[in-house]
C-alpha cells in the first residue's frame, strides 16, 4: 500500500492503533465511574507539561506525562477532599494548565502557534521516532493495568463502599486509575490532540454499550472500535489531508450513531418478548431486565 511506503505514516499507524486500545481500555472505568470528562480535563493540564518541554528543550512527550499525572493526582485528592469548592479548584486546575502551556509554548525558542495545534489537535507528519518510543513504552503501561487489574478496578468503579469493605485498596486504585488516564491522555495526543482525546476514551465504550451489557464483551468491543476508527480516521487524514484528531473524532460518532440506529429496533424486541412472556407466565422466556455494561 502506497500509505506504508513512507515512514511517517508507518510511525502514524502504530500510533494510531496504541491510541485505539489504550484510550477505551482506560476509558470504561471512568464511564463506569461517571468520570466521562476527566481525560478532557487532563488534556487541559498536560498542555502544561507540552509547554514546558519546549521551553526546557526535553520531550514533550515525557514532559506532557508527567505533568499529567500529577495534574490527575490532584483532581483526586479535589475530588477526595474538595467538597463544595471542588469544581472551583478543578476549573483553575484546568484552565491554568492550557494557559501555562500556551505561554510556554511562546516563550520557547521557535514557539510557534503550529507547534501549539499539532499538540492540541494531532498532527500525523509530526510523530517521530522519539514519540513512538515513548508511546509504546506508555502503552504498556496501560494495558499492564488496565487488564492486570481488570478486577480490583471494575469493583471500585461499581461500588466504592462495597470494595472497602470487601478489603480492596479503593484510594490507591482511584488514584492508579487517575495515572493511567493521564498517561492515556499523553499517549494519544500526537494523533488525536489534546482537546479529542476525550471522545476516544468515552465514546467507543457508550457505543459498546448499545451492543452488550456485559463489562467483558463492552470493553472487547470498545477497544475493536477503538483501533478501528482510529486507523480509519489516520487513513483519511492522509488521503483527504484533513486533521487526523477532528477525523478520528468524527468517526467515532459516527459509529456511535451507526450503532444507535442499529440497537433500538433490537432492544424494543426484546423489550416485547420480555413483556410477552412475563403476560404469558412463562419464567423460562423471561430475561433479566437490560443493566448497565458491567453489572452482570
Amino acid at each position: 500500500m502506497e500509505i506504508l511506503e513512507y515512514a511517517f505514516m508507518q510511525r502514524a499507524l502504530l500510533a494510531a492503533v496504541l491510541v485505539g486500545i489504550t484510550a477505551p481500555a482506560v476509558g470504561i472505568y471512568l464511564v463506569q465511574r461517571r468520570q466521562a470528562l476527566m481525560g478532557d480535563g487532563i488534556g487541559h493540564v498536560a498542555m502544561t507539561g507540552v509547554g514546558l518541554g519546549f521551553l526546557l528543550s526535553t520531550s514533550p512527550v515525557w514532559m506532557a506525562t508527567a505533568v499529567a499525572i500529577v495534574g490527575a493526582v490532584l483532581m483526586e485528592l479535589i475530588r477526595w477532599y474538595g467538597r463544595t469548592r471542588g469544581d472551583i479548584a478543578l476549573a483553575m486546575l484546568f484552565y491554568g494548565g492550557m494557559a501555562g502551556g500556551v505561554m510556554f509554548i511562546n516563550l520557547a525558542p521557535g514557539g510557534s502557534n503550529a507547534n501549539l495545534q499539532s499538540y492540541l489537535f494531532g498532527s500525523l507528519s509530526t510523530v517521530s521516532e522519539e514519540d513512538v518510543t515513548a508511546i509504546c513504552l506508555l502503552a504498556a503501561f496501560v494495558v499492564l493495568v488496565t487488564v492486570g487489574l481488570r478486577r480490583q478496578l471494575f469493583a471500585v468503579s461499581q461500588d466504592e463502599e462495597f470494595a472497602r469493605v470487601t478489603g480492596v485498596p479503593v484510594r490507591a486504585l482511584n488514584l492508579l486509575t487517575a495515572v493511567t488516564a493521564a498517561v492515556t491522555v499523553t499517549v494519544a495526543m500526537r494523533v488525536v490532540g489534546l482537546l479529542l482525546v476525550s471522545a476516544l476514551m468515552v465514546v467507543p465504550v457508550a457505543a459498546a454499550q448499545q451492543l452488550t451489557r456485559s463489562f467483558a464483551a463492552t470493553f472487547a468491543i470498545s477497544v475493536a472500535i477503538g483501533v478501528s476508527v482510529t486507523i480509519g480516521g489516520t487513513t483519511t487524514s492522509y488521503y483527504q489531508d484533513v486533521p487526523p484528531g477532528a477525523t478520528i473524532a468524527l468517526h467515532t460518532i459516527g459509529v456511535f450513531i451507526a450503532l444507535t440506529v442499529l440497537a433500538t429496533p433490537l432492544a424494543r424486541r426484546r423489550a416485547r418478548a420480555v413483556a410477552a412472556a412475563e403476560a404469558a407466565g412463562d419464567p423460562a422466556e423471561c430475561s433479566v431486565p437490560a443493566q448497565p455494561a458491567g453489572k452482570r
